[in-house]
């Protein structure tokens, strides 16, 4: 059953209005208005606190505004898939390239153009959507800092809620010029990229975030150990003789042993083991050399 059928029928049963329902959530009374109608989609549930101030209101069991919501979100994108949508990045993308570090833009700058919503363009535009996403996430609950963005783009306190909440939903595919205006340029103070590496520094607001240094970078990561070698290193713990006694530390160690194609047993974990503890297989430390010894 629908989100929006659900809530019209509490809200006649309970001799409610739109209006009262708008202000139990802290929305404006036109996005409730939308939501009833279907002309607006319901948020995700893991995005928003609006389910929980609307499910006290309406006396719903905790979790099952936001358990129908998230049913009907699945619902609409299983309908929708394969029908891709065009991204219009023209103003976004200018807005982008203006916060990008002045060193940095010219050399970027060719590469948007040349590849339109390219490689790079969707990388630097997805760190930036996630960074200032992730921000008004935190901050939604956090009364100054609504109003501190509401007051920055000329809303009222209401309205910029209902932006948060419309703007935690969208992706790059569908990210307006409006909320770039509203998001991107008052929020990110610049960013900068190593061409040569692809790691991304993102610079927030100091008014607006606390900790306004982002940094993103692409680390070569060992692969995962396959279900032989874990089949051999959970047998190994399991029997109390062989590694009943192995520390954290220990365990971590072997568990980062790669074997190419070969399955380790919990005897060969067991010696590793031993080799680890004999101090014979490891040379005393260099003690290090004060002050007074090199004059």
């Amino acid at each position: 059953m629908e989100i929006s059928l659900v809530i019209r029928r509490r809200l006649k049963e309970m001799g409610l209005e739109q209006r009262d329902l708008a202000r139990a959530a802290q929305v404006t009374e036109s996005y409730i208005s939308q939501l009833l109608t279907r002309k607006k989609a319901p948020p995700a549930p893991d995005r928003t606190e609006l389910y929980d101030k609307m499910e006290k209101v309406l006396k719903f069991p905790h979790g099952e505004l936001a358990r129908l919501a998230g049913l009907q979100r699945r619902e609409a994108l299983k309908n929708a898939l394969g029908d891709a949508s065009t991204p219009l990045f023209k103003e976004v993308r200018e807005l982008i390239l203006r916060k990008c570090h002045p060193a940095r833009r010219k050399h970027v700058r060719p590469i948007f153009e040349k590849q339109p919503f390219g490689e790079l363009e969707r990388l630097v535009t997805q760190k930036l959507l996630d960074v200032v996403k992730r921000l008004a996430k935190e901050e939604l609950q956090n009364e100054r800092w609504v109003r501190l963005v509401a007051r920055l783009s000329r809303r009222r306190y209401e309205q910029m809620r209902v932006l948060v909440l419309e703007f935690l939903d969208t992706d790059i595919f569908n990210l307006s010029a409006e909320q770039c205006v509203t998001f991107l340029d008052p929020l990110i103070e610049s960013w900068d990229i190593d061409l040569a590496t692809f790691g991304v520094e993102i610079i927030l607001s100091r008014r607006a975030a606390r900790e306004p240094l982002k940094k993103f970078e692409f680390i070569e990561r060992e692969s995962e150990p396959s279900e032989a070698e874990k089949s051999g290193l959970r047998d190994f713990l399991k029997d109390p003789s062989l590694g009943g006694d192995a520390t954290g530390e220990e365990i971590e160690f072997l568990g980062r042993l790669r074997f190419k194609g070969k399955q380790p047993t919990p005897l060969y974990y067991y010696r590793e083991l031993q080799n680890l503890r004999d101090p014979l297989h490891f040379s005393p430390p260099v003690p290090k050399r004060t002050a007074a010894s090199r004059s």
